[in-house]
């Protein structure tokens, strides 16, 4: 366990040409942040195709379990030692749809969280997950958790009773929800006593504009570091264990 994890949060704008012309750009992005000294980092929801739900009807659109496009971010991560979340439209191996978000880890192997709480034509498209999934990054347990399982303080706090260090939404929240977003990262984090983060998705979508503000929260609940636009942009900070147990005593 270390008393520190250095997390990058990518505020990213997805690229027309589907999973492949993405995978491309995370692998980018991922080289970035090893510049900026990340294990951990956090795309946002669907980061790998943009929130089309409308495409979804193309088999293409779809990741796969062992996917060979994401070939070059396997790499990528075992070549730094990253730890990487995406974001995925996911068909288990047995056909069920998933709205996910894949860890894939520097030896190779992928672990996976389903969004739990569904809304609008989700609710048409995908199988709810059962609660957060937790992943283990340099001694730090983190959960992730997607967009709207963010507003629900049984998810998260649930975490922190499985002893969460971290929790990690990966979300798009659109213009006029500022306040929204602020209060969900930080009620979470104050109420839990863990850092939250959030890769908020950037760029424009049929739900609309993003409001940006991708960053991470102390155990106080106050924000560390935001992202200052709407593109893409990546959002780093240096987590430290001492201040998780200044506020846990």
């Amino acid at each position: 366990m270390t008393d520190t994890l250095p997390v990058s949060v990518i505020q990213y704008r997805p690229l027309d040409g589907g999973i492949p012309a993405n995978a491309e750009e995370h692998v980018r992005l991922i080289e970035d942040a090893d510049d900026h000294g990340a294990r951990l980092v956090v795309f946002p929801e669907l980061s790998l195709t943009g929130y089309r739900l409308d495409l979804l009807d193309r088999p293409e659109s779809w990741l796969a379990p062992d996917d060979h496009r994401l070939a070059d971010v396997r790499e990528i991560c075992r070549r730094t030692g990253i730890t990487a979340v995406i974001g995925a439209a996911l068909r288990e191996a047995d056909g069920t749809p998933r709205l996910a978000s894949l860890a894939v880890h520097p030896d190779g192997s992928t672990e996976t969280a389903f969004k739990t709480h569904l809304h609008g034509d989700e609710l048409e498209l995908f199988t709810p997950g059962e609660g957060a999934t937790h992943i283990e990054v340099d001694g730090w347990k983190t959960a992730l958790a997607i967009c709207l399982d963010a507003s629900v303080p049984s998810h998260s706090g649930d975490s922190a009773a499985a002893g969460a260090d971290l929790y990690c939404v990966s979300a798009l929240y659109t213009k006029d929800e500022e306040h929204r977003l602020a209060l969900h990262l930080g009620a979470r984090a104050m109420d839990n006593r863990m850092f939250t983060a959030l890769a908020n998705l950037g760029g424009s979508s049929p739900l609309g504009e993003s409001c940006g503000l991708s960053g991470v929260w102390g155990p106080d609940g106050l924000p560390l570091k935001q992202a200052s636009g709407t593109g893409t942009e990546i959002v780093s900070a240096v987590l430290q264990r001492g201040r998780l147990n200044k506020f846990r005593r």
